[in-house]
């Protein structure tokens, strides 16, 4: 346990140093394993690890799923879908805030990413807020919060890492992130309504629409629901793989946006271009991850924590919200996919081995993880609306977020003491 723990050790250290996380992790999983056995050992299990992990038919996922996001931006389905959510909230005290949440979990449903949904719907809705007057705190931190649900509505990037570290169905992961995910909307709706009812000049009513604008707003977006639905209803019924359910999804994607041609040659290079870069970041962190979670497991790290859990006689339970506050300090000072590339293989065997679901474990360390993305200092939702809008203080969006924080954390809890909301659809595939 003492040579995991130096390991981990490391690798904090390197980290802190600039080094990238993939090399850290893998660096440290082949020295560590070379001191357990040997390093010819070490170099040929490394080897012989990311080359099976390339060769994987289910990691082609990730490529397709950031390709399918990639085109969704560029087919600016994103101000469709603020529409359509405005014409029916936008008529209510904070109806504008309430807009923009639930056009940002629309949009992480077909676009996966966290970064991407904050800075896309910030172009879109921040305008119409200021048009109406709006606080700025309570403006940016919906979009800050709204963003972050892109890491959970699936298709999500980080479950299909999360899935791929732990061996778990990526299919199931998909599916146990629609009903916490739609919770989480709930729970921003309340912190929004929160908001306005101790302060009515932060989110002034907007416009009433006519049914006929509602109407018209929903044929608006019908292509983009239903290329949600015909991916995620696919894997659900089990008509199709969740590769084949990304490769199908990304292929809409590109139609749609040619249809509305927001698509030319040189943007499709660039997309592409952009995916490939992307992907190729992203399989250094994975192989790096499971380099070393190679040597954690050769250093009997997740038997050894079992062993101290029983020795202290802590209740399973318990143990989960221990490992939940872990991730919430983390978060203070590590971005989201450091953090579970970090923790996965020192906490996924532990809780497994306690007897936890771990497509439930995943469900929670993504919520957690997206409390990483507007918490102080990192916060990394916080500095992308700070790149794109240069006029208003990084203090005023903090500030802001504050009650959606304070949401997640109720969310977090319920989903921890009642596990059916997030297992409830994938016992029923």
């Amino acid at each position: 346990m003492s040579v995991a723990l130096l390991g981990f050790g490391a690798v904090l250290i390197l980290a802190f140093m600039r080094m990238p996380l993939g090399i850290a992790l893998g660096l440290v999983g082949v020295i560590g394993f070379g001191e357990l056995s040997n390093y010819r050992a070490a170099i040929s299990s490394a080897a012989r690890l990311v080359i099976d992990s390339g060769q994987s038919y289910g990691l082609s996922v990730v490529p397709l799923f950031i390709l399918m996001g990639l085109m969704v931006e560029r087919g600016g389905m994103a101000k469709e879908l603020y529409r359509a959510a405005y014409v029916f909230l936008g008529h209510r005290r904070g109806g504008l805030a309430m807009s923009t949440i639930v056009a940002c979990g629309m949009f992480s449903a077909i676009c996966g990413s966290s970064l991407a949904t904050a800075a896309t719907m910030s172009k879109v809705s921040m305008p119409e807020m200021r048009r109406y007057k709006y606080n700025d705190s309570l403006a940016t931190a919906s979009i800050a919060a709204g963003g972050t649900l892109g890491i959970l509505i699936p298709p999500s990037v980080i479950l299909v890492i999360y899935g791929l570290m732990t061996e778990t169905s990526v299919g199931k992961l998909f599916v146990a992130g629609i009903l916490p995910g739609l919770v989480g909307v709930l729970f921003y709706l309340l912190a929004v309504v929160v908001v306005v009812s101790r302060n009515p000049l932060a989110g002034p009513a907007g416009e009433r629409s006519s049914w006929s604008e509602r109407l018209l707003a929903l044929r608006d977006v019908w292509t983009t629901l239903g290329l949600f639905i015909f991916v995620i209803g696919g894997i659900y019924l089990g008509a199709f793989t969740p590769t084949e359910a990304a490769g199908m999804g990304a292929a809409g994607a590109m139609l749609i946006a040619w249809r509305r041609g927001a698509l030319s040659v040189a943007s499709a290079m660039e997309v592409l271009r952009e995916t490939a870069v992307t992907s190729a970041k992203l399989f250094v962190l994975l192989f790096g991850a499971l380099i070393f979670s190679n040597f954690v497991n050769r250093a009997g790290l997740p038997a050894a924590l079992i062993d101290i859990v029983t020795a202290f006689d802590l209740s399973p339970i318990g143990v989960i919200f221990i490992i939940l506050l872990i991730y919430v300090l983390l978060g203070c000072v590590f971005e989201s996919m450091s953090m579970i590339l970090l923790t996965v293989p020192i906490f996924a065997p532990l809780v497994e081995g306690l007897g936890f679901d771990l497509i439930w474990f995943g469900i929670l360390v993504v919520v957690v993880t997206e409390i990483s993305l507007i918490t102080p200092p990192i916060g990394l939702n916080v500095f992308v609306l700070k790149g794109v809008l240069k006029d208003v203080s990084v203090k005023t969006i903090f500030k802001g977020v504050t009650p959606f924080w304070v949401a997640d954390i109720f969310r977090l809890t319920l989903l921890a003491m009642v596990p059916s909301i997030a297992l409830f659809l994938p016992l029923m595939m």
